[in-house]
């Protein structure tokens, strides 16, 4: 348990009623210990059930297990309490986007636009639904379970593919059939692109990417603490696993994670792969 999270913890077992319980609920969330944060957030919202931005980590923790109309029906009550809330407006275009209405998305997220032209996230998402848009002629109404958007509060909405395929398969062709996984994700952690399969088929992604949120914060203010300059990749060796960071355009976040017994090289060659792959996928290249 972080310091930050034990520190809250004790301010809210001696006060009930404080509003801490928003950022150890999202503390929790980023750590992805989604179960301990949804408890937290639902405590919090028995004493603070018109607090709109309870309702908002309560949407963000929905979005992260899955749980996409919750999440959209919370961010939809924050709207009631706080029009115009531009991280409601972003986290419902969001789940418009997973859902393949494309017009729905646009429209939502060119509100939040309106309501928060410093954020570049919003900016982001909104040129690549346009573009999905675009490229769909315009439609995009009607939900396509084939061409919805892999798992994924604050992101940036992934560039189409030229052949259309899922996000989840971006880097099968970088990863091959090898012990390897291959995610792309945004400044809060967000999947855009990839998947983590286990050996039980299960996708681990949105857990990992929880995990990592802050990791390219981090490591900026390491290198300026060092005066190094800027970070270009990190790689980390476990007896579990090797996993390889790097830098993505739009703050994102490119993570490689290959079996232990893995070699280096191989290990960097497949995030150089994966980056070019990622920075062509954003920018929308074919």
């Amino acid at each position: 348990m972080s310091d930050d999270v034990r520190r809250w913890s004790d301010a809210l077992a001696r006060d009930p009623s404080s509003t801490v319980f928003l950022q150890l609920g999202e503390a929790l969330r980023r750590q992805g210990q989604l179960d301990l944060a949804l408890r937290v957030a639902l405590r919090g919202l028995e004493r603070h059930p018109h607090l709109a931005e309870a309702h908002d980590l309560l949407a963000r923790i929905a979005a992260d297990s899955g749980d996409l109309q919750r999440a959209f029906d919370e961010w939809d009550m924050v709207l009631r309490l706080t029009p115009r809330h531009a991280g409601a407006l972003k986290g419902m275009g969001f789940v418009r986007f997973r859902e393949g209405a494309l017009v729905d998305a646009e429209r939502y997220l060119a509100e939040a636009a309106e309501c928060d032209g410093e954020d570049a996230s919003i900016a982001s998402a909104l040129q690549h639904v346009r573009a999905e848009l675009a490229e769909a002629g315009g439609g995009g109404d009607e939900p396509d379970d084939e061409a919805a958007p892999a798992a994924g509060e604050e992101w940036a909405a992934p560039a189409p593919t030229a052949s259309g395929d899922d996000p989840r398969t971006l880097f099968e062709e970088v990863v091959g059939e090898a012990r390897q996984a291959a995610l792309l994700l945004d400044a809060s952690g967000l999947v855009l692109a990839g998947a983590y399969i286990l050996a039980d088929g299960r996708d681990v992604a949105q857990a990992v990417g929880a995990e990592l949120s802050g990791v390219s914060d981090e490591a900026r203010r390491a290198m300026r603490h060092l005066s190094l300059g800027d970070w270009s990749s990190i790689v980390i060796e476990t007896e579990a696993a090797t996993v390889a960071l790097a830098p993505a355009p739009g703050d994102a976040l490119l993570v490689v994670a290959a079996a232990s017994e893995t070699p280096l090289g191989l290990v960097r060659r497949v995030l150089g792969r994966a980056g070019e792959r990622a920075r062509g996928w954003l920018a929308g290249w074919p």
